[in-house]
């Protein structure tokens, strides 16, 4: 295709190139030629060949797209390059057109001719004048023999001159209008659709068309609506409407009329137009006459659909501004419709003419208009139905005629009233208070009317009142249950307001709101009323027990809440409906008249539906038990239904006696002339993909409310009386339209069969379905399809549930019926019904599960294709031949999958059927669906069928084109990712596919566009790179606003694909798109229809969809347009538009036509002259609207969602955008726009949400409010120090807040605001207690509100919403205490009276001081509650009867989740107000107890005397314990993440209460509660990885272990004065043994914690558990460690500081100098530790740690003194150990070892200095003095070689000195001699070590040379054992002394 990529046509490549390859091989250089004849400057030098060229094509017989792009192609040539030829071309064209060539190829080429001759005179125009008339008039006789085809194109020719001509062609007007008045009535479809556009075009010129001929061509618009299809009646449609508005506002106002003609016409002239075409259709004098006299109707209901869709055009082409100037007499025009006697004649027509006004008032009032005028409107409708509700009341005798008349006013208005207040939503409240308007009361007058259609729409319409506002729905059911109860004796009151009150209690069901459970109880009572009365009046016996029954029913959906309260007395009401036995009711059956029994069977009716509800809304409440209750009424109503008199013994087998029945009810003589309704039977049944078979006015327009009426048959349409127990059905803003009970039960039938059919026998199975075919078969013509449609219905429908229930179809004889039946049905003429029947087969392969069946169902198909020859039987069996696999897994033979292609590859060429096209390509989609991989062999072939089809289809044809369009997204689909390959084959692939996409792109019917888009869209999911955004882009803008349905959905969901990959590319090609185009196109692009008040030049492609969003209420559209939207947002919000975004949102919220000033903001009590002036520029409506208008409450809440989400995707951008000093910086530097620069324009959006009378709006305002402050409170003021930025928007934010706490505030409002006030307060922008006091006061009514008590008769909610705003209000109080008390928590921070200054944290706590006796009160109540309500279970018995404090029994469940939000901050508050007591604990605990009592007895009615009292002491442990117990419930199971700040404020509450000495005692002497606690934290510190929650867990950690050494220490008496030697009993764990139990130690669990903490950066300890935390838990977690030792005996603590300082040794090196000195200073400080472990510990840290962290001061100073202590103790054990210790010291490194021997080596010397006058006397002394002499040697070996000999030279003095003369030996203590012996060894050995210092010293050293020789001399004597005592002079003298001095002189 590259090569179709230039300016002339490559003929010589075109020449070798097949015939189907030259078509594609010539469209394509075409489409390549349109986009590049404008942009080249080569036109006039190739303006010959290229005309050459394109003539030649023009005669090649080219096919429709390809003649469109070639006349475009040719008329751009002549118009860029030399026009003075054109005339040629002009005659040629007329020559071929004149010329009688009737082969295969001359109509292709005249057609060609055609639309060259169009497009020649569309884009030259008046240059072309003079041959126009001659052209125009060979088209005009041409068609007279022209073919639909030659018709179709004469007239989009035509339609083509008159735009290029515009007023230069008025000559030839009327012989234009004379040829489209013959083909507006044309049998083909297409033909009629090409004669509207045409007059279309000619209207704008020819004024008579809406002048002196508007009658007859309203007439002619009126034929061609009898037997149109749907693209006719909107073509028509439209131009009737537009026709009629240039009528009623003429254009040219300053024109006069022309001669013959008339001047403007009036509205009723125009509605009266239309309402003649309504009631009479296109027939004439004679004939409506006829039909007059008659009493029948012979008007179409083609003809009453396209009037109504023409009279929605006509209202939308004059626009809103005129609709609501002229309302009052539109409506009454519409009201006199409705009412008119001819459009009402039978239930059905009434029922049309019903749906066609609703949907005429919903299509202008409800899309055209802005919310005021939609009030207005609703004034207007209430005035109307005032007025009919008057006529009939003030009449004593009013006549059937009268009332009929009436009754279809009023059910109109009154659903339109419905829809509009729903619509308005809480917005229409003021409406209400309105006297003028009256809108409830007129609603409620209506309940008394004669007709029942009537009254159950004012029903409804009083169900959407309380929808929409929720606050009125507990009034308006005191209203009606009042007058209901007053009114029982009115039949029409039974009814109306018994179906008022059932629609008031259903409402609730969908509100979050509810109702207040006495309401239902009250309904209860009420209806248990009526039907007990039922049979004391009989002229009201049926509306009682209807009435009942209803009441009955709406109360139980409310859900199991409520019902389960009232069971026992449904169950009872039910059991007294039905017979007590079978034997009774067979008792009945023999008794009884006709109005008896009509009064007992809509008893019973009423009954089952009550029971359907219970098992739809209640299926909690429905065990076995209850459903052995229901059996024995179920069993009866069976009985009754069957007239069986033998009841079955079991229910299971009553199935075959209801199969009977339901066979009987489907086929039987007596339902054969029921209507039959296909629309509302059989599309539930069928597949979804096949319904656009049926027809696309059914699925994909908005026109389907009407248009559905058309396949209704003589049904007619639903309506509220058919069924008034619909009222309580779940609806969306739709009102319920029940089927006529015929339909009903056809439809009721056929799902039960389907349900009941498996549980029946066999033998009956086959029975049945060899019944249904021999019935089928026995019946002909409409009573055979009747019954066809009832049989295949239910056997689909039993096909559909089998799966589910995983039960089997019967024996192999059941399948040959089966089959017959389906096989049957695909011969039906009703595609409806064929659709069903390939669905079924599909489905009957799949329960049947035989390959073997499977294969002969296939065969069947095929052999069937073969021999049938109607259109009918082929599609069916082509459609089943594809959907035979679609439940079984696909196609996974090679074989098969052949002959399938063979088979629908020849049927989707027969162009003698466009339908076996159709359905045969949509079968052939189906197969490529269903091969996947194995279909792409057949890829290439498959193409090349559509794409030749795409070329050659007749567009007169579109489904075709709609299933070519299938197939190409299902081979897109099918090849997948491989279309990104570069290979040849995948290349021509996909140029195929984009081939196909332009060739469906150009298709005038809007369903082949949006396939197109869909398939473009899929196309770019697979290989995005190929898919041309700059083309794509404008395609889709030009149909964004499109005013069919199918392609707006199409458009959409393709732009939410591109703006997920490329969002900033989009919104450029988008606007440059319109920044292109001349003023009139772009205008067209974006304001077409419903985007008419914006265009994206104004505000780009984001304000489109904004508009598109605002006016669209389909919920599919509506979705996708949202998530389009939020992609773009997220794509481009931070990068670079961030303001455009803002902009866009701010007008978003602006655009309002309501002139009222928003709620609250007009007065504030305490503003004064020094507010901001930013208050009165919020308050003050915006100057100018903006490019958006009257945008609806729905768009401009998601704007405010759309705001949240800007400054949640910013928090994670630029740190700039929340830097307001950084931002002003880097604005000056760089062209970035950063959030914080908005604030004002947030604050400004937020403030206009929250005061609008929206509530949703105002809960999305309040939540950007909170939002704003959390995020930007803490932004501090570049100018102003010491402030932050929000401070100047404080007033703002309290005007913001007050009207969410008026009187009449929703309680979801107000409890959103008091969150909002807690976080202003808690934020500390405001410091100042006067400017805060606003806010508070808002909270401080808040909090009077919730302590007074509510009056249950004039409650508005349901309970559960007063326990949500107390718990909010609750919730709000304790997160200001928490706020603002922890930083300045003190003991007399609450008792200071006021004292405090009005600044800062202190003063702040003012605000709650004054309430914090009844906060205290209500949180300990409010947790008390919270307790109960987390019980499992099966301790459910243990929750009070009547409930809580804050809650009902009722609404316990509702109420759990208000509690579970709420209680974490209370906790916490709590906390700090026990901390805040002090000592005064027990107290201010107390009063709390009488409190509860007070409580207990409000609630549950028990006495307080009663309750045992308790003292202080028992009360206080009962409330810690309640504390403790709520947080380790929740600690011990946090459900996920988002709890974090619920965890956190719960580790706080603890923290803070164990401040208090009182609770740390109580948790101190209680051991196994501590180990609890210690449990409880590990798991915590285990799940969870945030370093605040270890830390918080680590403090906790270390106050229980403190509480337990408060405990240990108060056990062992310790005395400060105590003896010198301490003398502790063994208290503690561990005893004498030093073991440790887990799960029963403390100080096991504190000590596991730490470990788990340390593990993280000791990996050694265990690898498996290292990983990263911050330091300061480490540290945390060693001072837990070293706490911990004082709670272990003392033959376990010595190994408890070994270990803990050997870790913070090891931690020295990360952690901090003082961190490590705070721990030594602890171990140091402890008098109960023993000086050896202190050593040791001491020694280990010493010798583990770094030199930095072991001489850093002071813990250098620290470790000396204890090491002095030690060498001065008094214990020689203690001594001997601090030498052996300090030993190790000395032997460390330089730079540990040097500073301790420099300070504690003159102290060592001194000691064994003073041995030789103190000699040892024991063991243990003379374990000192050797361990001393270590560690002196060990001092002399550190020393560096150059000091050593003078360290040596103390050394030796030393030892010799504590030898004993010969005199002393053999009279020495044992001690001494051992000294002797030592210190003789020592000399031995150390002496020839260092013989040089040895020999200098014996030699200077006379007296020392004589001891030694004496002491040698003396134990050769005394140790006979030795012959010779070494000669240590000898080995000395060989080394020299030494040459350096030391550099300290110990001696």
């Amino acid at each position: 295709m590259e090569r179709a990529h230039s300016l002339l046509l490559n003929e010589e490549v075109c020449s070798r190139l097949a015939e189907h390859q030259r078509a594609e091989f010539i469209f394509e250089w075409l489409n390549h030629l349109k986009k590049l004849l404008p942009a080249t400057d080569r036109v006039r030098q190739n303006q010959r060949c290229l005309v050459d060229q394109l003539s030649g094509i023009l005669v090649g017989s080219p096919g429709p797209p390809t003649r469109w792009l070639l006349a475009h192609c040719l008329a751009m040539l002549y118009r860029l390059g030399d026009p003075l030829s054109s005339s040629l071309l002009v005659d040629r064209c007329n020559d071929i057109i004149r010329s009688r060539d009737d082969s295969p190829s001359g109509l292709p080429t005249r057609l060609a001719a055609v639309a060259t001759l169009g497009a020649l005179y569309e884009q030259l125009g008046r240059m072309l004048v003079g041959s126009f008339r001659d052209s125009l008039t060979n088209l005009l006789k041409a068609m007279k023999s022209a073919e639909s085809q030659g018709r179709y194109e004469i007239m989009l020719c035509v339609e083509r001159m008159l735009r290029g001509l515009g007023v230069s062609a008025v000559s030839c007007h009327r012989d234009v209008y004379k040829a489209a008045r013959t083909c507006l009535t044309d049998r083909s479809m297409s033909v009629r659709c090409a004669a509207a556009k045409c007059l279309m075009e000619l209207q704008r010129e020819a004024a008579f068309l809406w002048n002196s001929e508007l009658e007859n061509v309203a007439t002619l618009c009126f034929r061609a609506f009898e037997g149109s299809n749907d693209n006719v009646r909107v073509s028509v449609a439209k131009l009737l409407g537009t026709l009629l508005a240039a009528a009623v506002e003429t254009r040219q106002p300053a024109a006069a009329p022309r001669q013959g003609g008339r001047g403007r016409s009036s509205l009723e002239e125009a509605m009266a137009l239309l309402t003649a075409g309504f009631l009479r259709g296109g027939a004439g004098f004679l004939r409506a006459s006829g039909d007059m006299l008659k009493g029948t109707s012979s008007v179409s209901k083609d003809i009453r659909i396209g009037v109504t869709q023409a009279c929605v055009v006509f209202v939308s082409t004059l626009g809103g501004s005129w609709l609501e100037a002229n309302l009052p007499s539109y409506l009454a025009l519409l009201m006199d419709l409705a009412s008119h006697s001819r459009a009402t004649q039978i239930p059905g027509d009434a029922a049309v003419t019903r749906r066609c006004v609703s949907f005429i008032l919903r299509s202008s009032l409800g899309s055209l208009l802005g919310e005021k005028a939609q009030t207005n409107a609703l004034k207007q409708l209430c005035l109307v139905v005032a007025s009919e509700a008057v006529y009939t009341k003030g009449q004593n005798h009013i006549s059937s005629a009268d009332v009929s008349a009436s009754q279809h006013v009023l059910v109109c208005c009154l659903l339109e009233l419905g829809g509009l207040v729903q619509g308005l939503g809480s917005t229409a409240a003021p409406l209400l208070s309105d006297s003028s308007t009256a809108l409830v009361d007129t609603v409620v007058s209506v309940l008394l009317h004669p007709a029942s259609s009537a009254r159950l729409a004012a029903a409804w319409c009083l169900r959407c009142v309380a929808a929409a506002m929720p606050s009125q729905r507990s009034p308006l059911l005191d209203r009606c249950t009042e007058r209901l109860a007053a009114l029982k004796s009115s039949p029409d009151a039974l009814v109306g307001y018994g179906a008022a009150v059932a629609a008031l209690v259903a409402s609730a069901q969908n509100c979050p709101l509810g109702l207040p459970h006495t309401k239902g109880k009250a309904v209860l009572v009420l209806a248990e009323d009526l039907l007990r009365s039922a049979s004391q009046s009989s002229r009201i016996s049926l509306q009682r027990t209807q009435a009942g029954w209803l009441l009955v029913s709406s109360l139980i959906t409310l859900g199991p809440a409520v019902v389960e309260h009232h069971l026992p007395r449904l169950l009872l009401l039910w059991r007294c409906v039905f017979p007590a036995s079978l034997r009774e009711q067979e008792i009945e059956l023999r008794r009884g008249d006709y109005f008896t029994w009509q009064v007992t069977l809509e008893g019973r009716a009423g009954a089952l539906c009550a029971m359907k509800n219970l098992l739809l809304h209640c299926r909690e409440l429905v065990t076995d038990h209850n459903i052995g209750l229901l059996l024995t009424p179920l069993a009866c109503a069976v009985a009754l239904l069957t007239k069986s008199l033998t009841p079955p013994p079991l229910p299971s087998e009553s199935f075959g006696l209801v199969m009977n029945q339901l066979v009987s009810d489907l086929s039987g003589p007596d339902n054969l002339n029921q209507p039959c309704s296909d629309l509302t039977l059989l599309p539930p049944l069928c597949h979804h993909d096949d319904l656009p078979l049926v027809g696309p006015a059914l699925h994909h327009t908005h026109h389907r409310y009407v248009e559905e009426q058309l396949h209704g048959s003589s049904v007619g349409g639903g309506s509220l009386d058919h069924d008034p127990f619909s009222l309580c059905e779940t609806h969306d803003q739709a009102p319920p339209a029940p089927l006529p009970p015929p339909a009903a039960l056809t439809t009721a039938a056929v799902h039960l069969f389907g349900a009941v059919f498996p549980h029946i026998i066999s033998a009956q199975r086959v029975k049945i379905l060899e019944q249904f075919v021999e019935t089928v078969n026995q019946l002909k013509g409409q009573r055979q399809q009747t019954v066809q449609t009832h049989v295949c219905a239910a056997l689909c429908s039993l096909l559909k549930v089998l799966p589910l229930v995983r039960g089997s179809l019967g024996p192999e004889e059941i399948r040959p019926s089966a089959v017959s039946l389906l096989s049957g049905a695909l011969e039906s003429s009703s595609p409806l019904l064929r659709c069903l029947a390939a669905e079924g087969l599909a489905r009957l392969v799949q329960v049947v599960g035989d390959a073997g069946f499977t294969v002969s169902v296939s065969l069947l198909c095929f052999d069937r294709l073969k021999t049938a020859r109607d259109a009918a039987s082929r599609s069916g069996y082509a459609l089943a031949l594809g959907a035979l696999h679609r439940h079984t897994g696909g196609i996974s033979s090679p074989q098969h999958l052949s002959t399938c292609l063979g088979v629908l590859f020849t049927l989707s060429q027969d162009s003698t059927s466009p339908e076996v096209q159709t359905w045969s390509l949509h079968s052939l989609s189906l197969v490529v669906d269903l091969s996947g991989g194995l279909y792409r062999a057949h890829a290439e072939s498959s193409f090349t069928l559509a794409l030749r089809l795409l070329l050659s289809a007749p567009p007169t044809h579109p489904e075709v084109h709609y299933s070519l369009g299938r197939c190409l997204h299902a081979l897109i689909t099918c090849l997948g990712p491989d279309l990104q390959g570069d290979g040849a084959v995948v290349t021509a692939l996909r140029s195929s596919c984009l081939v196909g996409c332009g060739l469906m792109q150009a298709s005038p019917d809007c369903l082949v566009q949006a396939r197109a888009t869909s398939c473009l869209q899929q196309l770019h999911m697979f290989s995005p790179a190929h898919v041309n955004l700059s083309s794509l882009v404008p395609a889709l803008c030009a149909n964004l606003c499109s005013s069919y349905l199918c392609l707006r959905r199409a458009v959409v969901a393709c732009l939410r694909q591109l703006v997920q990959r490329e969002a900033l590319e989009v919104s450029e090609h988008a606007v440059t798109l319109v920044k292109e185009l001349p003023r009139r196109d772009n205008t067209h692009l974006g304001s077409v229809s419903l985007c008419a008040d914006v265009t994206i030049k104004e505000v780009g492609l984001e304000g489109a969809l904004f508009t598109l969003l605002d006016r669209e209420s389909d919920p599919g559209l509506r979705s996708d347009i949202q998530e389009t939207l939020v992609h773009m947002m997220t794509s481009s919000a931070t990068s670079g538009k961030l303001g455009h975004w803002l902009k866009l949102c701010k007008d978003v919220l602006s655009a309002t036509t309501d002139c009222r000033a928003p709620v609250g903001a007009s007065q504030d009590e305490d503003a004064d002259s020094s507010r901001d002036d930013d208050s009165s520029v919020f308050r003050a409506r915006p100057e100018s609207v903006g490019p958006f208008t009257a945008l609806r409450w729905g768009t401009r809440r998601f704007a405010m969602a759309c705001v949240c989400r800007i400054i949640e995707q910013c928090e994670s951008a630029d740190p700039a955008h929340f830097d307001m000093a950084l931002a002003q910086e880097r604005r000056l530097q760089e062209s970035t726009d950063f959030l914080v620069l908005h604030l004002g324009d947030l604050v400004r959006m937020a403030f206009m949400a929250a005061t609008d009378h929206s509530d949703q709006l105002r809960l999305a305002g309040l939540q950007t409010l909170l939002v704003i402050i959390r995020r930007f409170s803490d932004v501090p003021e570049p100018e102003f120090p010491g402030h932050v930025i929000l401070e100047q928007y404080q007033a703002n934010v309290g005007a913001a807040l007050r009207p969410a706490f008026a009187a009449d505030a929703a309680p979801d409002v107000t409890a959103k605001a008091c969150q909002v006030c807690s976080a202003w307060i808690s934020s500390g922008v405001v410091s100042d207690l006067r400017d805060l006091r606003r806010v508070h006061q808002l909270l401080a009514s808040s909090l009077a509100k919730i302590q007074v008590e509510r009056d249950v008769s004039g409650q508005l909610y349901n309970e559960a919403m007063a326990a949500m705003e107390t718990m909010a209000v609750l919730k709000a109080w304790a997160e200001v205490m928490c706020g603002q008390t922890e930083a300045n928590l003190s003991v007399s921070s609450l008792a200071n009276d006021g004292t405090s200054s009005g600044s800062g944290g202190g003063g702040l706590l003012t605000l709650v001081q004054s309430d914090l006796a009844a906060l205290s009160r209500l949180w300990l109540a409010a947790l008390q509650d919270h307790a109960l309500l987390t019980l499992p279970q099966e301790n459910a018995s243990q929750l009070p009867a009547a409930g809580g404090s804050f809650y009902t029994a009722e609404t316990l469940n509702q109420a759990r989740a208000h509690y579970s939000s709420s209680w974490a901050p209370i906790l916490h508050a709590t906390s700090l107000w026990l901390h805040s007591t002090g000592q005064h604990f027990l107290f201010l605990l107390f009063p709390c107890s009488l409190f509860c009592l007070e409580s207990l007895k409000t609630c549950s009615g028990v006495d307080p005397s009663h309750v045992p009292s308790k003292s202080p002491e028992d009360v206080s442990s009962d409330r810690l314990h309640l504390i403790l117990g709520i947080s380790v419930e929740f600690l011990c199971s946090p459900h996920s993440q988002d709890q974090m700040e619920n965890i956190t404020s719960c580790l706080r509450a603890l923290q803070t209460l164990l401040d208090v000495s009182w609770p740390r005692a109580k948790i101190g002497n209680d051991q196994a509660l501590s180990v609890e606690l210690l449990s409880v934290l590990h798991r915590l510190m285990v799940t969870r990885e945030s370093p605040s929650v270890h830390l918080a867990v680590l403090e906790l950690l270390r106050q229980i272990v403190t509480a337990a050494q408060e405990h240990v220490r108060e056990k062992r008496h310790i005395d400060d004065g105590a003896s010198e030697k301490e003398t502790l009993p063994e208290f503690g764990e561990g005893r004498n043994t030093g073991g440790l139990i887990p799960g029963h130690s403390l100080v096991f669990g504190a000590l596991e914690l730490c470990i788990c903490v340390l593990v993280r950066k000791l990996p050694q300890l265990s690898p498996k558990l290292a990983g990263t935390s911050p330091t300061g838990i480490y540290i945390q977690s060693l001072m837990v460690f070293i706490y911990s030792h004082p709670l272990c005996t003392r033959c376990w603590d010595c190994g408890t500081l070994v270990n803990a300082t050997h870790l913070l040794s090891n931690m020295g090196r990360v952690c901090s100098v003082f961190a490590c000195v705070h721990c030594v200073c602890v171990l140091s400080g402890d008098r109960a530790v023993d000086q050896i472990g202190l050593l040791t510990a001491l020694t280990v840290f010493l010798l583990s740690a770094g030199p930095e962290v072991c001489t850093a001061e002071p813990l250098h100073a620290l470790c000396l003194q204890r090491f002095t202590a030690g060498m001065d103790a008094k214990d020689p054990l203690v001594v001997s150990r601090c030498y052996q210790l300090l030993t190790s010291v000395f032997q460390a490194p330089p730079g540990i070892a040097v500073p301790y021997i420099q300070a504690l080596g003159l102290p060592l010397v001194r000691f064994l200095q003073r041995v030789e006058r103190s000699r040892p006397q024991s063991p243990e002394e003379l374990l000192r003095v050797l361990e001393g002499v270590r560690a002196l040697e060990a001092l002399v070996q550190a020393a560096d070689e150059s000091h050593r000999p003078r360290l040596v030279a103390i050394l030796f003095p030393l030892l010799i000195s504590f030898l004993l003369d010969e005199n002393a030996l053999g009279s020495a203590p044992a001690a001494s001699w051992s000294l002797h012996e030592a210190a003789l060894k020592d000399l031995m050995r150390l002496g020839p070590q260092h013989s040089a210092v040895f020999r200098s010293l014996i030699a200077s050293s006379p007296h020392l040379k004589s001891r030694l020789e004496a002491a040698v001399k003396g134990n050769q004597e005394s140790l006979n054992t030795k012959a010779s005592g070494a000669n240590p002079g000898g080995r000395s003298g060989a080394k020299s002394s030494p040459s350096i001095t030391l550099k300290t002189n110990f001696l």
